[in-house]
């Protein structure tokens, strides 16, 4: 019985996506830029294992002055912009709801403060009936 074949070690599992440095980019624009004979941009296209295409959207951003266009984009997903009064927000969220604690907890008191004066029958201070002498 012969052995099974088995996967070359070059090879990935995964293919991944080619990424190229902004100065790769350049460094092939300027080539191709500079090659005036026939068939030589398509003999440095070959040579990179690049498309037309790819070179037509680097001259793009090149040319619009998009220079940190050139760098690789991230994929996948867009981090959401976060608002600049989101934290603040936040942390008034947070101290109105600690007052809010608090403020139940002094009515607790005050309420027995009022049921101890009511049963030692001591008569409370009203805001209405201040001292006026």
């Amino acid at each position: 019985m012969p052995a099974p074949a088995t996967a070359a070690p070059e090879l990935s599992d995964r293919p991944r996506r080619r990424t190229f440095t902004v100065q790769t980019k350049l460094r092939v624009l300027a080539e191709t830029d500079a090659a005036a004979d026939v068939g030589g941009i398509g003999a440095i296209l070959r040579r990179e294992g690049l498309y037309s295409s790819i070179l037509t959207d680097w001259r793009r951003l090149r040319d619009s002055g998009a220079l940190g266009a050139l760098t690789p984009a991230k994929r996948g997903p867009k981090r959401a912009v976060l608002n600049p009064l989101a934290a603040e927000l936040a942390r008034a969220r947070r101290e109105n709801a600690r007052l809010g604690r608090r403020l139940e907890h002094a009515e607790a008191i005050i309420e027995v403060q009022k049921k101890v004066a009511a049963l030692l029958g001591i008569p409370l201070a009203t805001p209405d009936s201040d001292d006026e002498s």
